[in-house]
């Protein structure tokens, strides 16, 4: 193994603020990571109308690829903020809805997609005057 190489731990997250004054971000980030992502908080706000099965999910959230939804949700779950039910029908049919915790995200979520809603058209004025000004960026 190299000197740069960190091993994989299959020990959970440490969730808990450390305190340290020199991490500030100590268990913050791990979950700011989960609920950041584009996906998530897409999914968190469709799911905030009530249960949704996967492809009402998948409709409903333009350009989601049927394995990034897969993934998705089995993150979500995972981090308890999703509840996946499967139901004992043939063929068997599958829910989606938010746990109590995740539930607790939706205003929080909602008001986010509301603000970029309400600013997209000025992020995108600013974003095309910066791509006149600096016209060698490769920032996108």
């Amino acid at each position: 193994m190299s000197p740069t190489h960190t091993g994989v731990t299959a020990a959970p997250a440490d969730l808990d603020p450390c305190g340290q004054e020199d991490h500030p971000d100590c268990g913050i980030r791990d979950v700011l990571d989960r609920i950041g992502d584009k996906w998530s908080v897409l999914v968190i706000v469709e799911l905030a109308g009530g249960p949704r099965r996967f492809r009402a999910l998948q409709r409903a959230i333009d350009g989601i690829s049927q394995r990034m939804l897969t993934l998705t949700v089995r993150r979500l779950e995972r981090d308890g903020l999703v509840l996946r039910t499967v139901y004992p029908t043939v063929p068997a049919q599958v829910d989606y809805r938010l746990t109590e915790t995740g539930a607790g995200l939706t205003h929080l979520v909602k008001a986010l997609a509301d603000w970029s809603l309400s600013h997209r058209a000025v992020i995108a004025e600013a974003r095309q005057e910066y791509d006149r000004t600096h016209p060698d960026h490769d920032i996108r």
